[in-house]
């Protein structure tokens, strides 16, 4: 399957606004130009594990488009003006089977 369906971002997606995550430079972290993306949010609270494997607790998660760039470290800006922190981001890609390839992304 292609992808989430478009009938479900339009009703039940939002507007999130992210910052890719580039790496960190001689002034601290830099981030790459601000991209708006419409993904489902899941504001519930769970216990996750970082890229380092410590476990963080999450505030939201995001299903988006499998073809949104938000690695661990990005910014993100939810519709209601909250700023959150990607914690990891999983691709979720189903291929052939008749399931909705996503992006998972987890939110601080």
């Amino acid at each position: 399957m292609a992808g989430i369906p478009r009938w479900l971002l339009a009703q039940a997606g939002q507007a999130v606004t992210i910052e890719p995550y580039e790496g960190s430079g001689a002034y601290g972290d830099v981030f790459g130009p601000p991209v708006t993306v419409r993904a489902v949010v899941d504001a519930s609270r769970r216990l996750v594990r970082n890229e380092a494997g410590a476990e963080v607790v999450s505030e939201t998660t995001l299903y988006a488009p499998l073809s949104t760039v938000a690695p661990a470290g990005s910014r993100v800006t939810l519709a209601d003006g909250t700023r959150s922190t990607v914690i990891t981001a999983k691709r979720r890609d189903g291929r052939r089977l008749p399931v909705p390839s996503h992006l998972e992304v987890v939110l601080t």
